[in-house]
């Protein structure tokens, strides 16, 4: 067995192992060759079945062709035979249909007899086979290092998205625990301004690891918004502990948010969702809260946060500045809306 034949044992084998414990791709049909590398009967079998058709094709053709042609039909037998089976059986079945060539269809027909003539058609085709197993050859050798190196790359990316998972993870855990620990902090304090401060606090820090657990891919790609923002909104929502407030999310589901934009963007969003709960349905039963994602030419992308209660919150830009608008009586259903620049989210849309 030669080293390529053993190289591409290998890279098969590898291929198979990954193949096993992912959900990857099946290895194209050319990765696989040469076939049978390790069931030499077979391939044997397979070599002279190829050489015999070969010669029984030239035997066929013989009165259709003019002098001249002795290998037409046993070149394509040694390519197909080395490409299919690996370079020793193409050596292999190249002597084969060069002795029948020779024997059968050089002159003098029906001997070995070397002339002048028969001697420079002998060349031809030697010269001939070795090239086409030459680059059948490299070319096996260099599909075998492509189909090796590629698995390697697949198993590194696997292994670095594990990584990349866990390290999130543990992030997350860490924040939960620092959000554990000031609210164990809280229970020491008497100050009610001190305890709610500690709260808040804590909530933003649990909402972060939260929302650390769903947005980063180790790809760096985009989310999308929409189903980004309505799980959100519903964490926040069950965290208030108010079900008897309905959420809506609408928008274009195309829209996508980057992973370094959407930690800010939760956040005032969040900070609206909660401000929502807190003033507009502090003491109303039942109520909606209204999500819409929108693009428009003049101020780039816009999400708004509306109820219909008796409150209204307005963020815009990178800041979020929070209005209890009490004031502003004339309005029988108050609204937020919180308003994301363009330039901090940087969405795209498919």
């Amino acid at each position: 067995m030669t080293n390529g034949t053993k190289d591409c044992i290998a890279a098969a084998m590898i291929t198979g192992a990954f193949k096993s414990d992912t959900n990857q791709k099946p290895i194209r049909w050319i990765e696989r060759l040469p076939i049978a590398p390790d069931r030499p009967i077979l391939s044997t079998a397979a070599m002279l079945s190829i050489v015999g058709m070969a010669w029984l094709l030239r035997v066929i053709a013989d009165p259709l062709l003019p002098p001249g042609f002795p290998y037409v039909t046993f070149f394509p037998a040694v390519i197909v035979t080395s490409f299919l089976f690996g370079v020793r059986l193409g050596t292999a079945a190249a002597a084969l249909c060069g002795v029948l060539a020779w024997y059968f269809f050089v002159p003098p027909l029906g001997s070995f007899a070397l002339t002048h003539g028969s001697g420079f058609a002998l060349a031809f085709y030697v010269f001939v086979v070795v090239t086409d197993l030459a680059l059948v050859h490299w070319m096996q050798r260099a599909n075998c290092e492509l189909a090796r190196e590629r698995e390697a790359n697949r198993s590194l990316a696997d292994t670095r998205e594990l990584l990349f998972r866990e390290l999130q993870h543990r992030v997350s855990n860490n924040l939960q625990v620092a959000a554990s620990l000031l609210t164990m902090q809280r229970r020491q304090l008497a100050d009610a301004d001190g305890r709610a401060a500690l709260d808040e606090a804590a909530g933003r820090l649990a909402l972060i690891g939260r929302i650390s657990r769903q947005i980063y891919d180790p790809s760096g790609a985009a989310q999308p918004l929409v189903p980004f923002l309505e799980e959100l909104c519903r964490t926040v929502i069950e965290a208030s502990g108010r079900i008897d407030v309905a959420l809506e999310v609408e928008g274009d589901g195309h829209i996508r948010i980057m992973p370094d934009a959407a930690i800010p963007t939760a956040l005032i969003v969040a900070e609206a969702v909660a401000n929502a709960i807190e003033h507009g349905f502090a003491d109303i039963q039942g109520g909606t809260i209204v999500v819409r994602i929108a693009r428009t030419p003049q101020e780039g992308l816009n999400v708004t946060v509306h109820d219909n209660a008796t409150a209204c919150l307005k963020t815009s830009g990178r800041m979020a500045s929070v209005s209890a608008c009490a004031s502003r009586r004339r309005w029988r259903r108050g609204r937020a809306a919180a308003s994301l620049c363009k330039a901090m989210m940087e969405p795209w849309q498919n």
